[in-house]
């Protein structure tokens, strides 16, 4: 009877264990290494209409690793911010850890970050660039003072209506792989944000 009931115990230990394992994640970037702007640069920032950014490494505030990166930024009406990596930027040595081309996307339903926030509930756009040149975009708030993980499921974007690239294919259908991801502070808001740990999540 003693070892019936061990093994009872042991079939809902493990099935205990199956239904609550986390869903796996792949890492894609974690901003490691010297953080710089340009041509030649690993990371491709800018402003323009009266908003200002300004962007670098952090060692003190980190979620994983040896450093985060931080976004010092004051966000006007009528300007723009933009943060991005990934590949077809500006900046040359912004790629991501892993090549999109040579990420399985089918067995992913997500994309998630870590945000290091001030809880201003001012809003923060994040967007995608899909294989079609085209943007998508993701919202959410700065509703946390510390870090807060962040899950964005694909079919939670939607395409900007605001502005695509000229190359922009525009069919409002996500097209995989994605190219790259860019943080947007959005107006008004004036401050400084920290971003780590970019990582996809499977379905």
């Amino acid at each position: 009877m003693k070892r019936f009931a061990i093994l009872v115990l042991g079939l809902l230990l493990a099935t205990t264990t199956l239904c609550f394992a986390e869903k796996q994640s792949l890492l894609i970037d974690d901003f490691e290494g010297v953080i710089s702007g340009g041509p030649d640069g690993t990371v491709d920032f800018g402003a323009g209409g009266g908003s200002t950014v300004q962007v670098s490494a952090s060692t003190d505030i980190k979620q994983t690793g040896k450093q985060s990166i931080k976004v010092d930024f004051d966000a006007v009406e009528g300007g723009y911010i933009y943060i991005a990596r990934g590949e077809g930027l500006d900046a040359k040595n912004a790629g991501w850890l892993i090549k999109p081309k040579d990420i399985k996307w089918d067995k992913y339903g997500a994309i998630s970050f870590y945000m290091y926030g001030s809880g201003s509930g001012e809003d923060v756009a994040f967007d995608i660039k899909d294989n079609g040149n085209e943007i998508w975009r993701f919202m959410l708030k700065d509703d946390t003072k510390g870090w807060k993980q962040v899950v964005c499921n694909f079919d939670k974007f939607f395409a900007r209506s605001d502005w695509q690239p000229d190359n922009a294919d525009k069919h409002a259908a996500l097209v995989f792989p994605l190219k790259s991801f860019q943080f947007e502070p959005r107006p008004k808001a004036k401050g400084t944000l920290y971003f780590d740990t970019v990582t996809l999540i499977e379905k």
